[in-house]
């Protein structure tokens, strides 16, 4: 297992971002399933794919363009990872958060992770926004197992605020002028890639959870142990099961693109708003 990179790797793959995006970046956004439309909204855009960077993971899974875009959104630089890699996909924790060690690299210190998840709170309707207040990682293991490099930031990371208060109550904000309701909880991540079983959602519902997913926790890990800010946005795509039957990635897609409008608006807010501080 990598650990994430050896330094020569993370600095080869550093460089090749570093030639094409040759402006400060502000803040760094991670769409997740369905919702890389938002990419769309991005001013002067520069595209890289995956495949063009040493060393990068590629995405799979359908719905994950598998591209960095940067450019600018309300006078705000931005670095977008249109779509991620995932630990299902046969990754090691570690590789599925390269792009944020990236992204870290080219200085962003705000950094707005998204997903779909599948509802574990029952009171919950497919097509909700959750406002993530916290995590469990449930995955088994940890991007920072390994060896550690020092100046990638400190081996012990605190994780009391892994989702900074400031930047949720930007988001609420947002959702209130919008006239966006938006929910809140714990974002459980296991590793996938199958959907959780009906005692599995039970036993979530135990610990906490909210709502269940395949990523975003590695991310946040290493976010954290980099000095960013970390804001985390769910689309809820899904009931789990045992709430409801017949559960398929095509929904996840689905519920995405009928709240693709919403969510464009919603996170354009954010990034303005982040930019006017």
């Amino acid at each position: 297992m990598k650990y994430p990179m050896n330094p020569a790797e993370l600095d080869a793959a550093s460089n090749i971002l570093h030639q094409k995006i040759n402006f400060p970046v502000q803040v760094g956004i991670i769409l997740g399933s369905g919702l890389s439309g938002f990419a769309d909204e991005v001013q002067k855009p520069i595209t890289i794919p995956y495949e063009s960077i040493p060393h990068f993971p590629r995405s799979t899974v359908p719905g994950h363009s598998g591209r960095f875009v940067g450019g600018f959104i309300h006078d705000t630089s931005v670095l977008l990872m249109q779509g991620r890699v995932h630990f299902y996909e046969g990754y090691s924790m570690a590789e599925a958060a390269m792009g944020v060690r990236l992204m870290a690299s080219l200085g962003v210190r705000t950094l707005i992770v998204t997903n779909a998840a599948g509802a574990v709170d029952a009171s919950f309707t497919p097509g909700d926004f959750m406002l993530i207040t916290d995590h469990l990682n449930l995955m088994g293991t940890n991007p920072l197992v390994g060896a550690h490099h020092a100046d990638w930031g400190e081996r012990f990371v605190d994780q009391s605020d892994s989702y900074t208060p400031h930047l949720k109550d930007i988001a609420r904000r947002a959702a209130k002028n919008l006239g966006i309701a938006i929910k809140e909880g714990v974002y459980a991540a296991l590793p996938g890639p199958t959907y959780e079983t009906p005692a599995e959602v039970r036993m979530l519902r135990v610990l906490g959870a909210a709502a269940a997913g395949m990523s975003t926790v590695p991310e946040v890990i290493v976010a954290r142990q980099c000095g960013m800010r970390v804001l985390g946005i769910s689309l809820i795509t899904n009931m789990g099961a045992g709430i409801a039957e017949n559960l398929n990635h095509a929904e996840v897609v689905e519920i995405a693109h009928q709240r693709k409008e919403d969510f464009q608006k919603f996170l354009g807010s954010i990034i303005q708003s982040i930019n006017e501080e």
